[in-house]
């Protein structure tokens, strides 16, 4: 066993049941705990009190009282820097929302700072507007003082690159853990929908993944079936779009499924997958889709053009999701799909990633400090011309608060 110790912070915790964090951080401990000594934090409101081991896969475990969602990440996320700068060698930061902590790291220890940005996290629609100051002040430290940033997508790169002066490490999501699976007779009377084509999406119910968009096209489309999963009842956005929308024979409107099997039974096995995300970087459940060479059919935003290398479908509005939807022939569905397939073996395998990881965890502890880079560009392109490029994300923050 390698003697250095690494402490994953940030995820709800392992073994994975939820988000991209969680997979990514199971996935890590499996390929490197024959190579790191890991610590990953968990919250024990997400596991049932006989479900809590104390080691997973060679990783150990800390359990705290708090939520890693929501406001009261920003606790867990800080509590769990405080303790583990008594032991680790190097703390991976998975998310900005401990930011503020990273200085009283940098003064007081010699301990290695790796941070994940996780997207642009004070853009998120879901946050209210002192929430967003707090993690736009957040992701500057948690920049500023991290030995190395990772940016899952090169659109979050050339945002760290422009606002911060720093090369952020490209290390996106792996998706090979994602099977194909063939329905059974009993799939197929639980979810009568698997006999025939249908579209298929999975997220979390947030205006900023656009399910009103996407639910408003294929009301429209009567002959289209539709499958969303997500969590509905979460917000009143979802509970409007719920209620307006499941009147709708065609249009599917399911609730979190966390059974790996019936989610990749589900997704799979649809004719096309519609990814509505505009916020964040290399969103795992698209690369997952890719991955099953599925068409996509993506939001038009620069993140997922990144991710899909450009090769996929793109809208911005319910007409055009409508047009493509209504439109595009199934040999050129089943093209699409396979370049993503082709694209997702290349780039999105854990083997890959995991390899990513340990190769900067090690370079982090040889250096004591991250490269520098002053864009010429960069205070000389206006906001109006970065919006025509698609390239929104860098515009001043000062705009983005200003009162819509």
């Amino acid at each position: 066993m390698n003697s250095t110790k690494i402490a994953v912070i940030g995820t709800v915790g392992i073994p994975a049941k939820y988000g991209g964090f969680e997979t990514l951080t199971d996935h890590l401990v499996e390929e490197l705990s024959g190579d790191f000594d890991f610590t990953v934090y968990c919250t024990k409101k997400k596991y049932a009190k006989g479900q809590r081991p104390a080691t997973y896969k060679g990783a150990r475990l800390v359990y705290l009282p708090f939520d890693a969602n929501g406001i009261q990440s920003i606790i867990y996320d800080c509590i769990s820097i405080l303790h583990a700068m008594f032991f680790a060698d190097v703390l991976l930061i998975l998310g900005v929302s401990g930011g503020i902590m990273l200085p009283v790291v940098r003064l007081f220890t010699s301990k290695k700072i790796i941070i994940s940005i996780d997207g642009i996290e004070w853009k998120r629609n879901k946050w209210s507007k002192a929430a967003r100051l707090y993690l736009f002040a957040a992701e500057w430290l948690a920049v500023k003082f991290s030995h190395a940033d990772i940016s899952d997508n090169e659109s979050i790169q050339d945002y760290t690159a422009i606002r911060y002066k720093t090369l952020s490490h490209i290390i996106e999501y792996g998706a090979d853990h994602t099977i194909a699976v063939k329905p059974t007779l009993a799939d197929k009377e639980k979810y009568a929908f698997l006999n025939k084509p249908y579209a298929f999406k999975v997220c979390r119910i947030e205006p900023e993944n656009n399910i009103h968009l996407v639910t408003e096209s294929f009301s429209r489309l009567p002959k289209h079936t539709l499958v969303i999963v997500g969590n509905w009842n979460n917000s009143e956005y979802g509970k409007e779009v719920k209620e307006k929308y499941e009147q709708f024979s065609n249009i599917h409107l399911l609730d979190p499924i966390y059974n790996q099997r019936e989610l990749d039974l589900l997704r799979g096995n649809c004719l096309v997958y519609v990814h509505g995300h505009s916020a964040g970087g290399t969103n795992p459940s698209l690369v997952e889709a890719m991955y099953l060479g599925l068409p996509i059919v993506a939001f038009g935003v620069n993140y997922n053009k990144t991710t899909t290398e450009g090769k996929a479908f793109y809208f911005k509005t319910a007409d055009e999701l409508e047009r493509i939807i209504s439109t595009t022939k199934i040999a050129d569905l089943k093209k699409k799909g396979s370049e993503m397939k082709t694209i997702a073996d290349r780039r999105y395998t854990w083997k890959v990633i995991a390899k990513k990881y340990a190769f900067l965890a090690e370079k982090v502890l040889r250096t004591s400090s991250k490269s520098a880079l002053v864009p010429e560009a960069s205070q000389k392109i206006s906001q109006r011309k970065l919006l025509q490029q698609e390239l929104g994300h860098l515009q001043n923050p000062s705009m983005f608060f200003e009162k819509r």
